[in-house]
Parts: structure tokens; sequence; C-alpha cells
């Protein structure tokens, strides 16, 4: 067993409502630069919808991830070496402007600087590319979202074809939600396998994904290579680009910028221990639909006193043991068993997680004649729910439906089990045992998915070392400290034999 740190997130779907915060200030911090036009580290889609890149995840087209051999070896989808050489000029897995889009402005200084005239001045779109004008507008980062769900795109989605699913289109049975998206900092990353200059690493104290801008080549295998085409590439300085989880900010204990900004508090940030000895044998599992349990077994309890043991003899810091224990990551992904990997079936084990969204399904089960309230009725009716159990599969399980029921029906039993405490009512403890979870199991899932505060969502370690005992009281004296804890830290008694004491007024 070989124990490594990772740094992931989950995101609970139940709580985005599609502000695009995230997007924006991502954009703002990392690509408000020439040739970084297009590029979205930090893209929220609508769901049924083709999303960005449009078709990302129709693989038989992009040919990103890994699949697996008769002889049960993992080989990048796109080729191995030899095939990677044979198109390093001429890629033809890329996608192309028209799949992400033209990125445009608009002419803002026509509206300030146009003289007085009987006609109302307009603002014209222009290619932010060409600088030529725009008269029509056909696509863009969100246009999904923009078409408010049109018949238009709808039927593209790849998960829909994938599970054979057609959607309704009447507004009384239209199901929609919103997936927030970021690079997966895999634990078997394709884009790493597929640089042909090695330019892209994975970083053995966190395992962040990064680009080291002075070795890409530009060959761009990269991008054909990550199946979620979340590495974007910068035709100004002809490199390769890519989300670098804000690692900036976390290394001073700091969350990422789409996390501080998102208004739904749907983000948690925490560390997770796994088990590196096992990472290929989890993602080179026959059956697809097994991906996701496999996943979390590559995972280790940091409570375990040999996972703490080995950790500390591989050289991660107490420090990084100790966010572990309190990562609200490793309670959503391993001890609720609530959050669901995002295409396990593309055997990367994404390290971003998601917990599915739970439709409204307390007023469908009134309409029905049924209670509502009553928590047998409403774990009954979660596989009949608006958003079906089959696109969710498709989106998080590779088709498995029992994991996803599973994640929903102990947020449904939460959400009941809650509700009695709230109402004042006597608890059921039948309400937990349904779910096999416990009465305290369920206070504390709802302490951290509903009122979970700053520091319970963000649990991030810094790089620094830790400081030696007593010298945080430097940061109290001594302005607006006391003095008495100056002379605690700094008294004669407390200084080795021989070190020279100065008195307080020459200091």
């Amino acid at each position: 067993m070989k124990v490594m740190a990772q740094i992931a997130m989950v995101m609970n779907l139940d709580k985005c409502i599609g502000c695009h915060t995230c997007s924006v200030t991502c954009k703002q911090a990392w690509t408000n630069r020439e040739g970084t036009e297009y590029m979205w580290f930090n893209n929220v889609e609508t769901r049924p919808g083709v999303g960005y890149p449009r078709g990302w995840e129709d693989q038989k087209r992009w040919r990103g991830g890994w699949k697996r051999t008769r002889s049960g070896k993992l080989v990048p989808r796109q080729g191995g070496r030899l095939a990677t050489l044979g198109k390093i000029f001429a890629n033809p897995n890329l996608p192309g402007n028209k799949d992400y889009y033209e990125p445009w402005t608009y002419e803002y200084d026509q509206l300030l600087s146009s003289p007085s005239t009987t006609h109302i001045p307009t603002a014209r779109a222009t290619s932010a590319l060409t600088g030529e004008h725009r008269d029509t507008i056909d696509w863009g980062p969100n246009w999904d979202d923009d078409l408010g769900g049109s018949m238009e795109t709808l039927d593209q989605d790849p998960v829909l074809h994938q599970m054979n699913l057609t959607v309704r289109k009447s507004i009384e049975d239209s199901f929609m939600f919103y997936l927030p998206r970021i690079c997966e900092h895999c634990l078997n990353p394709t884009c790493v396998s597929a640089c042909p200059s090695g330019a892209i690493y994975k970083r053995t104290e966190d395992g962040i994904v990064l680009v080291d801008q002075d070795h890409c080549r530009g060959w761009r295998m990269c991008v054909s290579g990550c199946p979620y085409k979340k590495v974007f590439f910068n035709h100004r300085s002809g490199k390769a680009e890519k989300c670098t989880l804000c690692y900036p900010r976390l290394e001073t204990g700091q969350p990422t910028v789409c996390s501080e900004t998102c208004v739904g508090r749907l983000r948690y940030l925490g560390v997770l221990l796994y088990d590196a000895d096992k990472v290929t044998w989890a993602a080179s599992q026959p059956d697809p639909r097994t991906l996701c349990a496999a996943q979390r077994e590559v995972l280790l309890d940091p409570n375990d006193p040999e996972v703490i043991t080995r950790a500390k003899a591989e050289g991660i810091p107490h420090s990084w043991i100790e966010a572990a224990q309190a990562s609200p990551v490793w309670q959503l992904i391993s001890r609720y068993q609530i959050a669901l990997p995002l295409h396990p079936e593309y055997r990367t084990l994404p390290m971003v997680w998601y917990v599915p969204p739970l439709s409204p399904v307390v007023d469908a089960v009134s309409a029905s004649g049924n209670d509502g309230e009553d928590h047998r009725v409403l774990l009954a009716a979660i596989s009949q729910m608006r958003i079906p159990l089959e696109y969710l599969a498709g989106l998080f399980t590779a088709g498995a439906t029992a994991p996803v029921e599973f994640s929903l029906r102990r947020l449904a039993a939460m959400r009941s089990y809650m509700r009695d405490i709230f109402l004042e009512n006597d608890t059921d403890e039948a309400i937990p045992k349904a779910v096999n979870m416990t009465s305290e199991d369920m206070r504390s899932m709802y302490q951290l998915l509903a009122i979970a505060k700053y520091d319970d969502r963000y649990v991030i370690p810094t790089t620094r070392t830790d400081l030696p005992d007593g010298i945080t009281g430097l940061d109290r004296c001594p302005v607006g400290g006391s003095l008495e804890a100056f002379h605690s830290i700094f008294s004669p008694a407390s200084a080795p034999e021989g070190t020279r004491i100065l008195p307080l007024e020459v200091i």
C-alpha cells in the first residue's frame, strides 16, 4: 500500500442555481489575456444539453480517455505512442472553432462616444479574434442555458443517446439541472500520458495536474486525450492551458476562486488519502458499471491507524493527515456515499465528484393522492422522479442506476427525518434505518450539506511547515496584544542556557 494525498472537490448539484458566478470569477482570475478569449476553465452546463465544447461526451468522435484491451491493459482511446507520432502534425481528434465558439465582444465605446442623433446608438457585436462585425451569434459557451432548453440542442445530448432515453417535451414533464465543470485532476489522467513532451504532470504532493509552459511544444495531444475537454490551446502563445485548481491559493490555505465566490455554497474542498498501488486495478475493471465502487476502494480511511502510519512513512505531513480526517470530501464520498464521479467509464478516476440532484418528489407524490411526507412512500417514489435515474446513471455511474438511487434515497431520508425535527414532531428512527444510517449520521450529514460554515466546507492544509510552539504569540505582540503573552514567550526562564536577554525597552 502506497499512501498518497489528493486535493479533491465535491459539488452538490441540488444547490446550483446556474448563476455562472464561478465561471465569471475564474475567467477574470485566469483567462483574461490574449489567446484565452474562448477558454472557460470553469463552465456551468444546462442538462440535458450538448455542453461545452459541443458534444464533448461523444468519445466515439473525440476518442478521449482510456479503453481496456482484451488482455486487461489500459491504452489511450486515441492510440498509443506510434499512433500519436503519426498524427503529431495533424491531429484529427481536436474540437474546432465551431465546437467551441468564436468569442465576441461589443462596441461599448459607441454607446459612450456617439454624437447627438435622432437614432439610438447600438453596440454591434465584434469578433474578439478578428475584430470584424458579427451580425449573428449562433453558439456560445453556455448556449444550452441561453436557449432555455430549446429543442435545437436537447435531443443532441450524448447521454440521452447512450442511455437510449427520450426526453418528454411538455413543460409539466420536462426536467433540467445545472452541471458545473472544471478539470477533474484525475488519478489516472489521459492528458499526462498523451503529452509527447512531458509538459503535463501530476504533482505528487497534492495531485494537482498542471502544464509546464516552458516544456509545452503545442502538440495538442493533451486536448484530444482529455475526455472532459478541459485542456485548451492558447493560439497566441502556442501553449496548452488548463485549470490549475488555483494552487497558489490552496498553498496558503484558501479555497479556489470558483469555490470562494459560489453563490449556492455547493462546493467542498478537502484532502483524500488513496492507495496509489490500486489505481491501475481500479481503472482496469472489466465492467464499467463497477468503476465507481472500485474508485471508492482506492480511497483510504484517514482514521485507520495503519493508513496513518503508512502515510507518515511516505512523508505526508501530519497537518495533511489531520486535514484528511476532517475532510468534507471524504465524508460525502466514502462515509455517506452520496457523491459520485463524472463519467467513470472514461477510466481516468476523476477527483471532482457530484451529489446528484433530487427532483421535487414531495409535490409529485402529493399530487398523485399519496402522502408526500411519509418516508416509505417518498423513498419508493425516488425511482419514478422527474429526472430519470437512467440519465443520472449515464452521467455518474456508467449506466448503473443502483448507486444513484442509493444516493438519492439517503438525501430524501435526510430531508424527511430533519423535517420532523424542525416541526417538533417525534423523530422516526425507522427513517435512517431504511437507508442503513443512524440518527447521528442524519444530523451530521444535514449539518454538512445544509448549514456547513466556511471552515467546514473548505479544509485545506497549507504548504508551510508547522510553526514552533509559542511563536503564534507573535501574532498578538507587541501590537494589539498583551505584554504578559510577550514575556511568557521571551522570558529569561524560558530561554536556552547562555542566551542573552535584552530589556524590553531595548527591543
